[in-house]
């Protein structure tokens, strides 16, 4: 499927970009698109015409800033001075401005609060942690924020999991990071990304940039719009990536697709768009210091790859049915296939005292065949064994949202009305696959065809072919009223119904049917003290049902290899978290520029909170549990100052994430005890969550064609996955600088590098632990590893440079 949709996307993105060729580039920001945002006024400095040259005037020309929940959500306000939360916002430049096709980084510059951990060994497959919650692609992991493209709510339906590899970066119109709002579902435990896309009423004209560097990396993109008329227009973006990868088997193959129909009269406004990925990764994950000690491209058991294809269909629209009622609304369909392969070593192990036979964990219980059948031992004398994990995901999503906004006056105040609903709808076909070989001295894992059946006691491996529904209904209504033109206040709520079913299609011990309700409140106001000062305040509740990969993995005494092996488990109950947040935000004029600035604390306390719990004795393998009440909370303080020639940003973020009971949880932890268990006190810092970043950046025209900037991040040291007791050594700190650089050559050309990493800095963005006696360090003789650490590089000094055509 994922190849054929591709394909056809391609050509008609060759043909866009061929017939757009007569346009004039440009991205505008004073077009309605078709969903209806929140109007922020962003000070500009400039002269009103009429007046003298020397007598300065601000003009404040509306900017417009997407912030809606599962349908294209006229959101809680019609400025950011009546949103009760902080705002979050990068555009099409900020995004440009990385040299990068991969949102994140955009993310990373310009958040305070976000923080990337390359946990997969791929810089196109990292995490994304946001005030401690995080959006990750690694199956297994508690997702904690929920993601939109367009109005849809993009998290895959088996693990929720967030493929950042599958959004086309260069149609990204804005991407807005937004916080304490309940009306975004469930997953919006830290907040929502709300991605919004480029289309031809906003996007005129066509451009080419190819971009190549350091680590074979090669990439290019071509976008092309055009408005037909007064009522139609056209949008259609494609890009492609090959890097190759600092590390061994890291290389990555990306091809995106990206259009959009557009027809408006009147007010009302229709959109047909469609996209098409098919992305291909070496995902290396993390690898034992000792041999990073060696070598920093590194790895440990491969193969270890991944496949996704996705392949999705949007039709929204926005109506004006009369001047104060307007009627948005989105139909969707996704499907989307993921196919993993990951090497690990493995429990089967010879039987003792018969070593012709297999066993599994153990010397004397059974590894099985596909057949039930004790299996023979086919493998020399002395082999290392391990084990080919190979999964497949096969997830159809379709859904819909209507909503309805009211701008009528009450009681005489100004007043906005949002009632809106959601249903989505998705059946996912999971399958899940053993099989033996043997660990070479370079860590790669050989296949012997040998596939293991159940085998454990209890049970732990084997196949799997499961079938999975999800449906989650949605209900929310928000509304801000004026209480005088300085105060306004919001309030309002969500209801989420989730019921998920699992359908074993080998036994029946995967059967099982959960249901999840909740009603989650929201309450807030905003106080523009002055025109350039304005303060905010609110509390939300959120809520989050298990996943359908969670409810089949829950059970400690019966850990599977997480995202492949699921088993027979007790019920996971809804994680809710309840948020506090305020702050100030404002802007300040001076005679050189204008100061934008915010300053905000937080505070989340989630219960039922729920943990990937790593098996102490079995590599790889873990269970999900609830591990009672979690907090995180924490402060963030921006500064962007611009003048005509320069700009320059800077940020701070201090995240405390602790756990709030005393509770016993299975670790790999070196400071594990006897049992393989950890204690958990109130108080213990949640892993791989950096409690200090600080980001700076500027940019400055040396002339109107040349222009240079720079970028700086600083991340404190975090505790290990798997250190919840806090009580091993911290992965260390790290800072990170950049720079990078354009020449405009003319109207039409401009070329342009940065140098990542400038410093050469060797550092890791992510840790846990590992068994060290399971495989030997060839590295070192074939002598045991001695250091427990396992971590994720990051990528060593690279310099990139490209050229960009406008038309």
């Amino acid at each position: 499927m994922g190849g054929r949709v591709l394909c056809i996307a391609s050509i008609a993105a060759a043909a866009l970009v061929v017939a757009g060729r007569q346009a004039c580039a440009q991205d505008s920001n004073s077009n309605v698109t078709n969903l209806p945002p929140v109007e922020v006024d962003a000070p500009q400095t400039g002269v009103k015409p009429g007046r003298a040259s020397g007598e300065r005037r601000i003009v404040r020309p509306v900017q417009r800033i997407p912030v809606y929940p599962t349908a294209p959500l006229a959101t809680v306000a019609n400025d950011a001075d009546k949103v009760p939360a902080g705002i979050n916002y990068v555009d099409s430049n900020d995004i440009k401005r990385t040299g990068s096709l991969n949102v994140m980084d955009a993310l990373q510059q310009n958040v305070a609060g976000v923080n990337i951990s390359d946990v997969a060994g791929n810089p196109f497959q990292a995490n994304i942690e946001f005030r401690g919650f995080v959006g990750s692609p690694v199956a297994g992991t508690p997702q904690g924020l929920a993601v939109y493209q367009n109005g849809v709510r993009i998290n895959e339906a088996f693990g929720d999991i967030i493929n950042w590899d599958l959004i086309p970066t260069a149609a990204i119109k804005s991407a807005s990071v937004v916080t304490n709002n309940p009306a975004f579902g469930l997953n919006a435990l830290g907040g929502a990304v709300d991605v919004r896309m480029k289309d031809g009423f906003s996007y005129h004209g066509t451009e080419v940039d190819i971009m190549g560097g350091s680590f074979g990396r090669i990439q290019g993109s071509a976008q092309w719009g055009q408005q037909v008329g007064s009522n139609w227009a056209v949008y259609g973006a494609l890009e492609g990536v090959h890097d190759s990868g600092f590390r061994n088997f890291s290389p990555s193959d990306i091809r995106r697709f990206y259009g959009d129909i557009g027809y408006r009269y009147d007010g009302n406004e229709i959109h047909l768009n469609l996209g098409a990925a098919s992305d291909n990764f070496g995902a290396s994950a993390t690898v034992p210091a000792e041999l990073l000690q060696q070598f920093w491209g590194a790895t440990y058991t491969t193969p270890q790859t991944s496949a996704n294809q996705v392949g999705y269909v949007n039709l929204t629209g926005k109506f004006e049915v009369s001047p104060s009622w307007t009627i948005d609304g989105i139909a969707h369909f996704r499907a989307f296939t993921q196919h993993t392969q990951d090497a690990n070593p493995t429990g089967t192990q010879p039987c003792d005292p018969n070593t012709a036979l297999l066993c599994f964990g153990d010397g004397s219980t059974p590894a099985n065949g596909l057949n039930g059948a004790q299996l023979a031992n086919p493998f020399p004398a002395g082999s290392i064994l391990g084990e080919i994990d190979r999964t497949t995901t096969n997830s159809n999503t379709g859904g819909f949202s209507v909503q309805a906004t009211n701008t009528d006056q009450l009681l005489g105040h100004g007043n906005r009305f949002v009632v809106g609903t959601s249903f989505d709808s998705s059946v996912t076909h999971f399958g899940a696959s053993a099989e033996l070989g043997t660990i070479g001295t370079n860590y790669v894992t050989a296949g012997s065809g040998i596939f293991l059946g159940q085998s454990g006691d209890p049970v732990s491996i084997g196949p799997v072919s499961l079938r999975a529904t999800n449906q989650y209904t949605g209900l929310y209504a928000l509304d801000t009223f004026d209480v005088t033109k300085a105060f306004s206040i919001t309030a309002g709520g969500r209801f989420n119904d989730a019921r998920i079913s699992l359908q074993d299609q080998i036994g029946t011990q995967l059967n099982g049917n959960s249901t999840y309700d909740r009603f989650n409140p929201i309450i807030g106001g905003t106080y523009k003290i002055t025109s350039g000062l304005t303060a905010y305040a609110g509390y939300s509740e959120s809520n989050r049902a298990p996943t359908p990969l969670e409810l089949g993995c829950a059970n400690p005494a019966m850990p599977c290899i997480i995202a492949a092996f699921l088993v027979s488990d007790p019920p996971l109950k809804q994680v809710v978290s309840h948020t506090y947040e305020a702050g100030f935000r404002g802007t300040k004029d001076f005679n050189f520029g204008t100061l934008e600035w915010k300053l905000g604390g937080f505070r989340a306390t989630n219960t039922d909170d729920i943990l990937a719990i790593p098996d102490p004795i079995l590599q790889g393998f873990g269970y999900f549990q609830n591990v009672g009440s979690t907090r995180r909370q924490g402060i963030e303080a921006e500064a962007h100052l611009k003048a005509s020639r320069w700009q320059f940003r800077a940020s701070y973020a201090f995240i405390d994430a602790r756990f709030l009971d005393s509770l016993q949880v299975g670790s790999n932890s070196p400071f594990a005890d006897n049992n393989g268990n950890v204690q958990i006190t109130p108080g213990n810092q949640i892993p791989a969550i950096p409690r200090h970043r600080i980001k700076a950046g500027f940019d400055y025209s040396i002339t109107d064609a040349l222009k240079v900037g720079g970028d700086a991040l600083f991340v404190s040291s975090q505790y290990l996955v798997g250190d919840e007791s806090n009580q091993a050594p911290k992965l260390p700190s790290y800072a990170v600088f950049g720079l990078h650089a354009s020449y405009q050559i003319d109207k039409t050309y401009q070329i342009y590098g940065r140098v990542d990493n400038l410093f050469d800095n060797r550092y890791a963005t992510y840790g846990t632990f590992f068994n060290t006696t399971l495989v030997p360090n060839f590295a070192n003789g074939g002598n045991q590893f001695t250091n427990p650490e396992s971590l994720s590089p990051a990528r060593p000094r690279a310099f990139y440079a490209g050229l960009k055509a406008t038309f």
